[in-house]
């Protein structure tokens, strides 16, 4: 798990710890929760896309050497 640091107001930071005290989570499963919701809200399909995605042309074998393209590239 990343451990972000995170600069919160004097407000925001009283809340988050009341909310803490009401609910029973911790801080940082608030804040967790809260970052779940806006990916979710922000980007509909979160992740999951690029993770379907994820190895989708290895089998292939009518594709271009792209190692080799690269290098080419770098030559100039």
């Amino acid at each position: 798990m990343a451990e972000i640091d995170v600069n919160l107001s004097e407000n925001e930071e009283r809340a988050l710890k009341e909310l803490a005290l009401r609910t029973g989570m911790s801080e940082s499963e608030l804040i967790r929760d809260a970052v779940d919701k806006l990916i979710k809200q922000r980007l509909p399909n979160g992740n999951s896309g690029m993770l379907r995605a994820r190895g989708m042309w290895r089998d292939r074998d009518d594709l271009p050497d792209f190692g080799k393209i690269r290098r080419e590239w770098d030559r100039f």
